[in-house]
């Protein structure tokens, strides 16, 4: 007998398989949204044939504890009676994972919706990027944040050099997280972003020419995952969050003491970039003086961008190496990687 959530695939599939020709006849892949409403709707919206309701957080719980990847795999691959993609190929791949990822986030996760692998996503414009996400604290200026245009307020900054000012942002600075809390935007992205800010009258959507690339110290990529590191200290949060809004109360507050950090770590699917929301993540930052400091990373939400975090004490000026584990359902072993931090 089936499991449970093989069987809910099952079904996912066959609401799939009664529209076909549907996504053929579209010029693009859908979102998970529109498929959904289009094909998935008719029993998922019910809970017909014993599919999982939509919003019904219980139904779907057990089935995102499997992940993206482990719900979607046997849909994708067929399953006893079932062919792939439920008989009807016209269905590609991304969008079987949309509206997967549409109805778990519908359901309570915190799932991000997986990009198209058969269409190349077209880089952005530093002036779409601003308005569409840096604006929310460079317009205001909210938690010191430089705002658009303040020549006087972007020119220190860069003061060491524009690739500087670059590598910050893509690390995340003061209570700005890594790239600004979108983790799919590009470095070309981020630098059009930037160089649209210090000066939007005269920024273009190309900007200045990047240097040698170099690796990036807080970005891996191992068994198929991509991982990113980022830490932004508990004063510099305590300030862009005063305690009004849910962010002031994560892992227990900010911490009131000095030396606090909030580190930070990332997953991504490396072949759908789709976010990891279903990991165990454990961090050790090892300290022979205080001794070493072992948390559980907790799940949060930024940006509508899925990561884990949690406060730790980093009172030396020494260099820091940060241990990360990192344990996916269903995996044989764990993943074990070390980033540096220093203040």
């Amino acid at each position: 007998m089936a499991s449970k959530p093989l069987a809910a695939v099952a079904v996912i599939l066959f609401v799939l398989s009664t529209a076909p020709q549907w996504a053929a006849a579209q010029g693009s892949e859908r979102n998970g949204k529109d498929v959904v409403g289009a094909v998935c709707a008719a029993c998922h919206g019910t809970g017909a044939n014993g599919a999982p309701k939509i919003g019904d957080k219980k139904a779907w719980a057990a089935r995102a504890a499997r992940g993206l990847t482990g719900l979607t795999q046997n849909a994708l691959n067929g399953i006893r009676k079932m062919p792939p993609h439920g008989g009807n190929p016209a269905v590609s791949d991304t969008e079987i994972e949309r509206a997967i990822a549409y109805m778990v986030n519908a359901s309570g996760g915190h799932w991000a919706e997986p990009i198209s692998r058969r269409i190349p996503a077209a880089e952005h414009s530093g002036e779409q990027i601003v308005r569409t996400h840096c604006f929310k604290c460079h317009e205001a200026g909210v938690g010191g944040a430089p705002r658009i245009g303040d020549r006087a307020a972007w020119v220190p900054r860069a003061k060491q050099g524009f690739e500087v000012l670059i590598r910050s942002a893509i690390n995340g600075h003061g209570g700005m997280p890594p790239r600004g809390g979108v983790a799919n935007l590009t470095d070309t992205e981020i630098r059009a972003a930037i160089t649209y800010m210090l000066n939007p009258v005269t920024a273009t959507a190309k900007a200045p020419a990047a240097a040698a690339v170099k690796p990036d110290p807080n970005h891996q990529i191992i068994d198929e995952m991509e991982i990113y590191f980022g830490a932004a200290s508990a004063e510099s949060i305590r300030k862009q969050h005063p305690g009004t809004d849910p962010e002031s109360a994560m892992h227990g507050g900010i911490p009131s003491g000095s030396a606090y950090y909030h580190l930070n770590i990332s997953l991504f699917d490396a072949q759908t970039k789709a976010a990891i929301g279903d990991a165990y993540v454990e961090v050790k930052v090892a300290d022979p003086v205080m001794g070493d400091q072992v948390k559980t990373l907790e799940p949060m939400v930024f940006n509508n961008t899925m990561s884990y975090g949690n406060y730790f004490r980093l009172p030396g000026k020494d260099p820091y190496t940060i241990a990360v584990l990192i344990r996916k359902p269903g995996a044989t072993r764990a993943i074990e990687t070390k980033f540096g931090f220093q203040q």
